[in-house]
């Protein structure tokens, strides 16, 4: 199974996309793959998704909708577990678009090849398919983990810049970058690769 938050939220099984209906029940999933391999209790699924108001029946909300869920993993690598500190999904995080995203970035960034690295980078960009997480915008676990994963999407793309300048590739990064830049006024880093890419 493929899970991706980077963009729209999505699993992907090996006979395509898995239909999940209700937007609780996709943000129940979606919370449990931001902390794969992390006990999350009732208590906070409940305040995570429902607020602390806390609604009337929530918490046998929540129980339903993980037995649904169970059924609906079954696959190799992946279980919906019960453990004394919460719900636990267990799941290769490789499975997960945003941890091979990071992976990929941080491999890039020890990569001293500017070709290797720009290609590293390449593959990473390629799987962001918009803004992380954007149904459940205005939630705070999702805010949280949106932010951090826009924030290393911005250094991606400034190491991205940086291979091309390095590889001589000064107008396509100057191109790019009169685009991206204005959608970001207050990044220093990527106001100085404009210029230096137009210099």
């Amino acid at each position: 199974m493929d899970f991706r938050i980077l963009g729209p939220f999505e699993v992907t099984g090996t006979e395509g996309p898995v239909t999940l209906r209700g937007a609780k029940r996709r943000g129940l999933l979606a919370c449990l793959v931001v902390h794969a391999g992390q006990p999350l209790s009732r208590d906070r699924l409940v305040t995570e998704l429902w607020g602390e108001g806390d609604c009337e029946g929530a918490a046998r909300t929540v129980q339903t909708y993980v037995s649904q869920l169970r059924k609906l993993l079954r696959s190799d690598g992946v279980s919906l577990e019960t453990r004394p500190g919460g719900y636990v999904l267990e799941i290769p995080l490789v499975q997960v678009d945003a941890h091979r995203f990071e992976r990929d970035v941080a491999a890039a960034g020890t990569q001293p090849d500017p070709s290797r690295r720009l290609a590293m980078l390449e593959t990473a960009l390629a799987l962001w398919r918009g803004p992380p997480l954007g149904e459940f915008a205005g939630v705070g676990w999702a805010d949280r983990e949106a932010t951090r994963l826009e924030a290393l999407h911005i250094q991606a793309l400034q190491r991205r810049f940086d291979a091309l300048l390095e590889l001589g590739r000064a107008g396509e990064a100057a191109a790019e970058l009169e685009h991206i830049a204005p959608a970001h006024p207050l990044d220093e880093r990527l106001w100085a690769q404009l210029m230096l890419a137009l210099y």
